[in-house]
């Protein structure tokens, strides 16, 4: 047989005092109803040695709230990557008292509708749904049952929901900026997507999108047109390997902005394969601070993707979302921007140096 729970009543029978006044010590409003000091030690003396926790389903009905948050993502939570974004919740929400019911989808419709109905059964006190690449999602109904955030995420209708996503036009212009403070101002080619705004990989990738818009901002600005733009299917290093091949051939440029660090690793190798060396011959910037970035001879310059960051903001905005008056929720939901740091390594160098 297990052991019995410890009761409010044992602590009070312990204590030598009724039920209510060990309740009111151990909610905290002993002083504020004048209850002794000497019976507030008592109290809280027999609460220790009998090591009472109260009964979170009781105080939750009394005081309206579960102090939990419901954390549903795709594949984040098994993601080696992403992972930290909800270590960031986790801390954030820890820091305020309050526990993470963590849940994954795996891409399933119904098993996020079937999680969803689960977390709101249990009367989470807010929802966080997250994505594992920023990208556009159909927000799923009854979501409004509850305060709730999107991360990594944004709405593919309009939706009074907030959205906390990594400042993905910034992190383009900070790459951009990278390559002009170097000195290179000929021969910037983008690996992975561009020229154009349009010209991305199939899905229109918000990261790639958005990444475009700040590279061609910051490079306009200075008076410098890329040299050409180069779509992978996908960002994998095989088609970073391809198409830099496919470039090599017909002229050499003198730096590469690749979409993602995997797009680089392949992009290193075809520079290899034409014996030019980074970044003496070609300098590279990329984006994400895959853990590869650093194991890659030269060390990988590139702008960080800040899980931990993203996860931290979005309980931020959700304790904002649980404490604000939700009946007027007519507009749209604000999109925070979480910065992307430069994570400067060895693959940039001024051009001929």
């Amino acid at each position: 047989m297990s052991p019995r729970r410890v009761t409010l009543a044992d602590v009070a029978k312990t204590a030598g005092v009724s039920p209510t006044t060990a309740s009111l010590v151990l909610s905290g409003r002993g002083r504020e109803l004048r209850i002794s000091q000497d019976v507030e030690q008592r109290v809280l003396k027999a609460a220790a040695e009998l090591q009472y926790r109260p009964n979170i389903v009781s105080v939750g009905l009394r005081t309206g709230t579960t102090r939990t948050i419901g954390f549903i993502s795709d594949t984040v939570a098994t993601s080696r990557l992403a992972g930290d974004m909800i270590k960031g919740a986790l801390e954030a929400a820890r820091e305020r008292g309050f526990m993470l019911f963590i849940g994954e989808t795996e891409g399933d419709a119904e098993l996020e509708r079937l999680l969803l109905q689960a977390m709101h059964d249990r009367q989470v006190d807010g929802i966080i749904l997250a994505a594992m690449y920023t990208r556009t999602i159909k927000v799923p109904k009854g979501m409004a049952v509850a305060p709730a955030v999107l991360l990594n995420a944004l709405p593919k209708q309009p939706s009074p929901l907030p959205s906390v996503i990594p400042d993905e036009i910034e992190a383009g212009r900070v790459a951009a900026r990278t390559l002009l403070d170097a000195g290179h101002r000929e021969g910037i080619h983008l690996i992975g997507a561009g020229p154009g705004r349009r010209n991305v990989p199939p899905g229109g990738s918000v990261a790639a999108v958005e990444r475009l818009i700040g590279i061609r901002e910051v490079l306009a600005e200075a008076g410098v047109k890329p040299a050409g733009g180069h779509v992978c299917p996908d960002w994998q290093p095989e088609y970073g390997l391809s198409v830099t091949r496919e470039l090599l051939k017909k002229e050499r440029p003198r730096a590469l902005i690749c979409f993602n660090d995997r797009v680089a690793l392949g992009a290193y190798q075809a520079l290899d394969d034409f014996g030019l060396k980074v970044p003496a011959d070609v300098s590279v910037v990329s984006f994400d601070d895959h853990p590869i970035a650093s194991w890659m001879r030269p060390q990988l310059t590139t702008v960080a993707l800040p899980h931990y960051e993203l996860g931290r903001k979005a309980v931020d905005v959700l304790f904002t979302e649980i404490g604000r008056d939700r009946e007027d929720d007519g507009g749209e939901g604000e999109v925070h921007r979480v910065p992307m740091p430069i994570r400067l390594r060895e693959s940039v160098t001024s051009p001929g140096a």
